[in-house]
This record gives structure tokens, C-alpha cells and sequence, in this order.
């Protein structure tokens, strides 16, 4: 069987160089010239790109025996080999298995108090400025960020204070920019740079980790991700070493609050272009009763309410499929075999688009458009599984997909029923860097919404 077609560019540096200076121009130039399943260079590695709901199905569904996860070897140094994203097999299976527990229904119902608190106090501060222009992506990332530290480390929130808050928050921005780097550990390289910024990160972790253990078990019920873990590895006697609390943690923050910051943004941004569509979600929350007039006190929400509002879970679906913040997932050929009449090399690795996939998905009709309504008659399940992929798919789907979808809710409603804005800039342009997010930081202006629809 043939290769897929493709170029890999230089000696050790392949494409990568081009990858990273003009993304989305690359894409859809190979995407053009190569169709749905290519071979490139990248990372250091010779790559297979992989998109379509087939093809993607069988990477996805070949876990264990076609392919398995292999993240490039500066992410699996930076993020260290005790994190989730780079265990494999059983341990990987035991460790989802405690994760998944502070992701339960209860769990969840258990968080929506402190999330609907946190948003509140962030959407009342954005509405003392108003008027005044707003850098959006900047603050949901602030915003997330708390809510990942409170909800899912169960770090004290006014524990740490703003500025340590904020160098915590920044040594992140740095560590994900260089994340995805050539494997070269120089001073100054973005591999160097990026362990640098996770070194300081785990210090931080660590201190708060053992304020948490010396604190004991938090009052009033359910748990945080990381008490989990700890209980769990006192329970069955292997105690996780702190290294691996530290990985475990600052994974559990990068994925609690870098992706949902992304689809956040584009939530405003959408419903900023859209206003049609933010009236309709409005009308859903009047007939919940849950919009009110300034002089009110918003109603508190709970998992029984949120999972009731169908089209606002829409919207959410919607925004996902035109701009999923996570671009693609990363895994090596385990053994040579076939995808759609190429073979795939033993040993390369494969990385199946999300973007690609929803964007040349026969499902959905008019795919440029945002039409939330497209998701209110259900799918055939089939069809739709590897179509519509924003949380990945198989043995490593997010394992936080359910709290995302959550958050997304809550920060939704409280932004309908509390603020009007503006976009100042009209639509963004998108980067991803390794996360989709707006080039201009989305400027926007917010004012006080007062419940007349």
C-alpha cells in the first residue's frame, strides 16, 4: 500500500516551523492540496494527519490496538510522566476511574454554587467598568483559572491573593505557549522556557498541597478532584509521590481552565455577532423563570434547572463545532496497518483533526453558519459520534467533559440574564497556540442588561 501523500519538509525540523508561524493557512493549504489523510513532519516525528468522521472513527476506536496516546516529547516532558494524558493501559483506566468520581451528577450539583458565585462576582466587576473597553479573553482566562483552583484543587480562593493568583496564571501562560517546542532542552528554547515556567508552577502547587493536607478534610460534604486522589491513594496504599500529585494537579488545571476560557470567549463572541440567537436564550430562561429584573436577586441554580435548558445547551454545542478549543489529538501507530487505502507506519505518529473533521462533516448543512437550532432534533447516533467530536472520543474522551458543559451553562445564563455587550473589533481572527483563542483578545464593551426582552 502507498504512503498518503504529503511533504515532511527539513531534516528534524519537518514542518513544524511552518505549522507554527501560519496554522490555519498550512491546514487548509494541505487540507486542499492532500484531501482528508497526509503525511507530514512534525515535533521532531514523521506525522500522518488524519480527518473525516471515518477515518477518525478508526483511529479513535483503535485504542490499545492500532494506535495509543503519544503526545510529542516536549509536552510528555513538560507535563511529566505521571499526569493522565500520558498513562496508558491499566494505570491509565485506574487513574480515570478515581478522576471520574469528582465528575459525578452529585459531584457536579455539588459544585454549582461555588461556579454560579465565582461568574457572578467576575460579570458584577466586568459591569462597574462599563462603558469602558474590556480585554475578554484575558479575564475569562482569570476567571477560569479561579474556578479550576477552588472547584477542582479545592485551593482556598482568597488564600493565595491576586498577585500570587496572577504569577501563578501567568508562569501557565508561558509553560502552554511552549508546550508544543522542538525537543531541545537549551537555555532560552521554548522546551527550556516551558519547564522553567512548570517548575515554578509545581513549587506553588506544592505548597498549597500540603496546606491542604494539613487542613484535613474539608467541611460540608463533596470533594475536589485532587482530595480524591489523595484519599484514594492513602486508601489502597500506593501512595502517589508528590511528584505525581504535582503532574496530576497542574493537568487537572491546564484542562479545567484553558479550554473552557477558550469556549467562553467564543461563547461571547458568537452571541455578540448573533443577537438573535442570545434573545431566543433569553426567552428559554423567562419561561424557567430564571430572568429577572435588576432589582432582584438571581435565582440560584442547580443541576436540575441547568440540565432543562435545551437550546442554551445548544448554543454551547454550536460554538463547540465552529470553534472546538482543543484542535486535534496526538497518538503513534503501534503497528503498520491500513486507513482508507494507505498504510500507516509502525512507529509514526497520527493526529486526528477535531477542527478538520467538523468542518467537512456531511451532517451538518451550511457549516459556516452558527445555527444552534441544528441541534435541537437529535442526530442519529451513529452518524453523528465521530462528526461532532469537541471532547474527543473512545477510552480517551476529556474526562471533564460533563463539568465543562456545566460551566459553560452557568456562565451562560449569568451572562444573558445580568449583561448586554459589544464586540469593538466586529468577528476576531482565531489563533491556536495550542489553544483557539481571539488574535485581539476580544476588546468589548459591557453594560447592565435589565430583563426586558
Amino acid at each position: 500500500l502507498p504512503l498518503p501523500p504529503g511533504t515532511m519538509g527539513l531534516p528534524f525540523f519537518g514542518e513544524t516551523l511552518q505549522l507554527v508561524l501560519q496554522r490555519r493557512k498550512f491546514l487548509q493549504m494541505k487540507r486542499r492540496k492532500y484531501g482528508f489523510i497526509y503525511k507530514t513532519h512534525l515535533f521532531g516525528r514523521p506525522t500522518v494527519r488524519v480527518m473525516g468522521a471515518e477515518n477518525v472513527r478508526q483511529i479513535l476506536l483503535g485504542e490499545h490496538r492500532l494506535v495509543a496516546v503519544q503526545w510529542p516529547a516536549s509536552v510528555r516532558t513538560i507535563l511529566g510522566s505521571g499526569c493522565l494524558s500520558n498513562l496508558h493501559d491499566g494505570q491509565h483506566k485506574h487513574r480515570k476511574k478515581v478522576i471520574m468520581k469528582a465528575f459525578s451528577r452529585e459531584a457536579l450539583q455539588h459544585y454549582v454554587p461555588g461556579i454560579q458565585e465565582e461568574v457572578s462576582a467576575c460579570l458584577a466587576r466586568w459591569l462597574r467598568s462599563a462603558g469602558s473597553c474590556l480585554l475578554v479573553y484575558p479575564e475569562v482566562k482569570r476567571l477560569m483559572f479561579r474556578i479550576a483552583m477552588r472547584i477542582l484543587l479545592g485551593f482556598e480562593p482568597g488564600h493565595a491573593g491576586r498577585d500570587s493568583e496572577q504569577q501563578l496564571l501567568e508562569a501557565f501562560e508561558e509553560m502552554i505557549r511552549n508546550l508544543f517546542s522542538l525537543p531541545i532542552d537549551v537555555p532560552f528554547s521554548g522546551l527550556y522556557r516551558g519547564l522553567r515556567a512548570r517548575n515554578f508552577i509545581h513549587a506553588k502547587i506544592e505548597e498549597n498541597i500540603r496546606a491542604k493536607m494539613a487542613r484535613g478534610q474539608p467541611a460540608g460534604g463533596c470533594k475536589d478532584a485532587l482530595q480524591l486522589l489523595l484519599e484514594h491513594t492513602q486508601e489502597n496504599g500506593e501512595q502517589l509521590n508528590m511528584q505525581e500529585l504535582k503532574e496530576s494537579a497542574t493537568e487537572l488545571l491546564f484542562g479545567g481552565h484553558e479550554t473552557t476560557a477558550s469556549a467562553a470567549t467564543s461563547l461571547i463572541t458568537f452571541l455578540g455577532l448573533h443577537r438573535e440567537v442570545l434573545q431566543k436564550v433569553r426567552q428559554e430562561l423567562q419561561t424557567k423563570g430564571l430572568l429577572c429584573s435588576m432589582n432582584q436577586d438571581n435565582t440560584q441554580l442547580d443541576m436540575e434547572v441547568l440540565e432543562q435548558l435545551k437550546y442554551t445547551g445548544c448554543v454551547i454545542k454550536e460554538t463547540l463545532r465552529l470553534s472546538p478549543p482543543v484542535p486535534g489529538g496526538f497518538r503513534v501507530a503501534l503497528k503498520t496497518f491500513e486507513l482508507n487505502g494507505y498504510q500507516i507506519p509502525k512507529g509514526w505518529n497520527v493526529i486526528y483533526s477535531i477542527c478538520d473533521t467538523h468542518d467537512v462533516a456531511d451532517l451538518f448543512t451550511n457549516k459556516d453558519e452558527f445555527d444552534p437550532d441544528r441541534f435541537m432534533s437529535p442526530f442519529p447516533e451513529d452518524s453523528s459520534r465521530f462528526s461532532f467530536i469537541p471532547f474527543g472520543g473512545g477510552l480517551r474522551t476529556c474526562v471533564g467533559k460533563e463539568f465543562a458543559k456545566i460551566l459553560l451553562k452557568i456562565f451562560m445564563v449569568e451572562l444573558a440574564r445580568n449583561c448586554d455587550w459589544q464586540l469593538l473589533n466586529g468577528p476576531p481572527t482565531m489563533k491556536t497556540g495550542p489553544i483557539v483563542y481571539p488574535v485581539d483578545n476580544l476588546p468589548t464593551k459591557f453594560i447592565g442588561f435589565n430583563g426586558q426582552i
